[in-house]
């Protein structure tokens, strides 16, 4: 009787277990599946290190069941942040793949004021960049064989001195920071940025036609020392492109002079031939 007593006791409880799962977790389960949330999905492909705009993203509602803690659930969280993996169309943004700046690849593009410009121009051989050992922040001049086709090789006044703000390999990565790895994992230099005002690009365009330019460091060292070179290369642009306004009245004066004199010549001539006229009569 013991014996049929136990399984009996069993019984009850199993027939107790199962209609607590049916009619107590079940529901509770198949409720927390069914509950909705809003979060943000990608809708354009973002690639590491790009900016996230408005029309990458939107919101949309997702069952909230095994949801990650730090997914991103407004709009107004990645908007301007940086992406620091690549995201596909449909994928959900979490936080740990945003960044408050930009990658540090990419960086210097972001601290454009809109005064100067970055320009790149193609390292044709790997002697003409240095052999591959430019930094970002080192003063370069540029020299230009056959400058303006006539035949002298030059460093143009507008470029003497000139920063560098990026090297880039042919993957179009930085071939200067400091993540590239071992010496044998690293990527030779293809481009050298450049960080150049209208004028300058103006140059270095007709000299990247031509597949024509070296480069030649110049200094390397304390940005304080740098910033000295830059401002010698502005005062040289200021003085080729925007002359002192001094200099400007005194051209005028010397035009106005001259048109004076002219004129003084010109009216002494009637004034002789209205004499001559005169005295003809």
């Amino acid at each position: 009787m013991s014996f049929f007593r136990n399984r009996t006791v069993v019984g009850v409880i199993c027939i107790v277990l199962s209609l607590l799962i049916c009619f107590g977790i079940t529901p509770l389960f198949n409720k927390g599946i069914s509950q909705k949330t809003e979060i943000v999905r990608v809708t354009k492909e973002i690639k590491s290190g790009d900016e996230i705009t408005k029309d990458m993203v939107q919101v949309v509602e997702v069952g909230g069941f095994n949801l990650p803690e730090n997914v991103i659930r407004t709009k107004e969280t990645v908007i301007g942040k940086y992406a620091t993996s690549d995201l596909g169309i449909g994928d959900y943004i979490l936080s740990t793949k945003l960044s408050e700046i930009p990658a540090a690849e990419n960086a210097y593009l972001y601290n454009l004021d809109g005064s100067k410009q970055a320009m790149s121009i193609t390292i044709k051989t790997f002697a003409n960049g240095l052999s591959g050992k430019l930094q970002s922040g080192d003063i370069v001049s540029v020299i230009a064989p056959d400058y303006k086709k006539q035949g002298a090789t030059v460093i143009p006044a507008e470029l003497k001195y000139v920063e560098v703000i990026s090297v880039t390999a042919s993957s179009g990565y930085d071939a200067n920071t400091n993540e590239q790895g071992t010496e044998d994992e690293r990527e030779l230099p293809s481009t050298v940025t450049l960080l150049v005002t209208p004028e300058q690009g103006n140059i270095l365009a007709e000299l990247e036609a031509d597949s024509k330019s070296h480069l030649s460091l110049v200094y390397r060292g304390s940005p304080e020392n740098t910033k000295k070179f830059i401002d010698m290369q502005e005062e040289i642009i200021e003085a080729l492109y925007y002359p002192e306004p001094e200099e400007q009245m005194e051209d005028v004066s010397e035009e106005d002079k001259v048109e004076e004199a002219i004129d003084n010549s010109n009216t002494s001539s009637e004034g002789v031939e209205e004499e001559t006229g005169s005295e003809v009569e």
